[in-house]
């Protein structure tokens, strides 16, 4: 639906722990598996990268 609109996908983020959002979370193994799908059942423009905040680095850290 987001596509029809003109929207692209380019992060889904894993949430950093804070207060409040933890019924957002999912183990990041559980978010990689569902990229994955996402891969075989999408073109690859609409999929976005799994990315994470890591402290201390600069930019986000892609995870798949």
């Amino acid at each position: 639906i987001l596509h029809e609109t003109g929207v692209l996908p380019y992060y889904l983020h894993l949430l950093d722990p804070v207060d409040g959002a933890a019924h957002f979370d999912i183990e990041q193994a559980v978010a990689i598996k569902l990229i994955y799908q996402l891969r075989q059942s999408l073109p690859g423009y609409l999929v976005p990268r799994l990315a994470k905040e890591v402290p201390g680095e600069l930019s986000k850290r892609v995870v798949a």
